[in-house]
């Protein structure tokens, strides 16, 4: 009779240059990702340790996998092990998740040694990724800003400032209007959504070009902001 730890299956022995094999897999596979990460990031900063997760990550993933092999038990224990384990570090974009979880699976991928799998799932995570980073509805937020300007009270300005409007600018909404001190001046704030990025110095600069306006600033909005 077969001892019972028989029935979860042995452990997939594997040679030092296989494990090499593997980790190199990993390695490479999950650097193009925090790469692919990098170049298509658009918020003010990212974080160094964070690349250096990406690529560490996969490498973990990979030495698990090649340690479990296909032996139940042993996967079972690992996971127990890992349950202890509590990661309190917040991620506040949903976009830094999937990369991980990119990371991990290109890593489970070389320890599995399905290196196909790897290669193609790599490649094509890398490509969707630069694909929504470049196509139009993902950036549309980054054309959108704040415009805030004063104009002494009484003063018709909106047929000047719409012929502006319409040169730099796909929408304009008027959200904020409101009497500065003793109510000579008059605080204006616009939504506006740029034609084009490049539009935000000729934009401001054709606003204080117009008379009796004053503290002309554009800020432009971002989907996320880290602190």
């Amino acid at each position: 009779m077969q001892p019972i730890f028989d029935s979860f299956g042995p452990a997939r022995s594997l040679n030092g240059l296989q494990v090499l094999l593997c980790l190199i897999f990993a390695f490479l596979s999950s650097s193009l990702l925090a790469v692919v990460y990098r170049r298509t990031h658009t918020g003010f900063s990212y974080s160094r340790s964070y690349l250096q997760t990406i690529v560490l990550a996969s490498v973990v993933s990979c030495i698990m996998i090649i340690a479990i092999g296909n032996n139940l038990a042993r996967g079972l224990g690992i996971l127990g092990a890992l349950a202890l384990i509590r990661f309190r570090t917040p991620i506040r974009d949903p976009r830094d998740i999937i990369f991980l979880f990119a990371s991990l699976a290109v890593g489970i991928a070389a320890g599995a040694q399905v290196f196909m799998v790897c290669i193609v799932g790599t490649a094509f995570f890398s490509l969707t990724a630069y694909y929504l980073h470049w196509s139009p509805f993902s950036s549309r937020r980054s054309f959108e800003g704040l415009l805030r300007f004063t104009a002494p009270s009484g003063n018709r300005i909106e047929h000047d400032l719409k012929d502006i409007f319409q040169q730099f600018t796909q929408s304009a909404e008027l959200v904020s209007l409101r009497e500065g001190p003793q109510g000579e001046f008059l605080e204006y704030a616009y939504q506006v959504r740029l034609i084009d990025p490049t539009f935000k110095t000729d934009l401001v600069s054709s606003v204080e070009s117009m008379e009796l306006l004053s503290e002309v600033s554009l800020i432009m909005q971002r989907s996320t902001v880290e602190i």
